[in-house]
């Protein structure tokens, strides 16, 4: 591709989470949408509509979605279970991947689908939106920098009260229901990024993890899980989620000589406007750092 080529997205799905990625490519610089895939012809063009896509870029399958010549890179927002498919068939089309989490329902398919991006030399990214927000660079580089000093220890939560519903997706095991798969990636994620930013690596894997759980007796599906995490250079983490449970959604980051406060570390504003991040050291005054996002900015995202 042309690198001052706007890349054209076409995305795989109709549902809500597919409408909050086409709204958001309307004030992108980099990327416009330009076609729609549904299994129904009917959603397929009902959301073409909706979104400004050319009638004739909505497709009734995934199959012709990425057989279109005109689509550079794919979003897959389907549900969980029909990740690894929908990936592994766009990269052979050669189409370069953006799909949402979770990745993928096993580590098997983790591994086909990565095979698949190399054998077709083809970009294959997870959604982890929060990795590339303005707000997350200046974590990034506080704690490199040595803001609060050595850091020790992370805490992080992602967890909402969901009313059981038997006949919704997060008590459907089926596809890919659970507390652990639906949000519990968020402070896993954060948790690696920060250890491996303190060890000077893109991120770390966990050297020792222990947790503990409840399930959903008639659905099966788990409602509640915590962790706790030791990472290399000492850096331990605790790590929660839910969907029965209302808990404060922040990233709390500790360090020899402070910590940072993450008030809305995953769910980051989609309007551009300001974020915080509370600064807290000892002997001085807690001091708010605000973040104004610059979409003129933001290099390498859609």
């Amino acid at each position: 591709m042309n690198p001052s080529a706007r890349l054209r997205w076409g995305i795989v799905s109709t549902g809500h989470i597919a409408g909050v990625f086409a709204r958001g490519l309307r004030s992108s610089r980099g990327g416009e949408l330009v076609a729609v895939g549904s299994r129904k012809i009917e959603s397929a063009q009902a959301f073409a509509a909706e979104h400004g896509i050319a009638p004739e870029r909505a497709h009734g399958s995934w199959e012709a979605l990425f057989a279109d010549p005109e689509v550079d890179a794919v979003y897959v927002a389907t549900p969980h279970p029909h990740h690894a498919g929908a990936v592994v068939a766009a990269l052979a089309a050669g189409k370069h991947v953006l799909c949402e989490k979770p990745f993928a329902m096993s580590l098997a398919e983790v591994d086909a689908m990565q095979a698949a991006a190399r054998e077709h030399q083809r970009t294959l990214m997870e959604a982890w939106m929060y990795r590339c927000h303005p707000q997350t660079a200046k974590l990034v580089a506080m704690v490199r920098e040595g803001a609060i000093g050595e850091l020790r220890h992370v805490q992080a939560a992602f967890s909402f009260n969901a009313p059981f519903d038997p006949a919704g997706r997060l008590w459907n095991k089926a596809l890919g229901g659970g507390a652990v798969l639906d949000v519990g990636g968020y402070p896993l994620s954060y948790a690696r990024l920060l250890a491996g930013v303190a060890q000077g690596k893109p991120f770390l894997d966990p050297e020792a993890l222990h947790a503990v759980g409840h399930v959903h007796l008639e659905a099966g599906t788990d409602l509640r899980a915590c962790a706790v995490v030791r990472f290399a250079g000492n850096i331990t983490a605790e790590l929660s989620c839910g969907t029965d449970v209302s808990q404060q959604n922040v990233v709390r980051v500790y360090g020899s000589a402070g910590m940072i406060v993450v008030p809305s570390p995953y769910v980051i504003s989609r309007d551009a406007s300001p974020t915080t991040l509370e600064w807290h050291r000892e002997g001085r005054e807690t001091e708010v750092i605000t973040i104004t996002p610059d979409r003129g900015a933001e290099k390498g995202l859609v």
